[in-house]
């Protein structure tokens, strides 16, 4: 999971558009898809704007997908310091427990 903070001269509708419209497909056109990719946007103040998660197979999946995203070369923290504070950026690997879920 990843908890991910906006710059300040970003609105939240162009964060939702750049994130969705220029940034997912970035992600997805370095390496296959994880089993899982959801963005969970945060509207007005707090501690953050965006909850990225994330699921895969297993830890080694993790990371490479990982290696891919972050290789010299890739754009992806370039792309991210336009619309992102990137010093605020806090990620987890998580130990997921699901109780309820549509289609499980």
């Amino acid at each position: 999971m990843a908890f991910l903070v906006k710059k300040p001269e970003i609105g939240f509708a162009e964060l939702v558009d750049y994130y969705e419209n220029h940034h997912v497909p970035l992600i997805l056109s370095l390496a296959p898809a994880p089993l899982g990719y959801q963005r969970n946007f945060v509207d007005g103040a707090g501690d953050f704007h965006v909850v990225t998660e994330l699921v895969f197979a297993d830890r080694g999946a993790y990371e490479k997908w990982v290696s891919a995203m972050y290789a010299p070369g890739s754009g992806v923290a370039e792309d991210e310091a336009r619309f992102l504070d990137r010093a605020r950026t806090r990620s987890y690997v998580v130990d997921e427990r699901v109780t309820s879920r549509p289609g499980h």
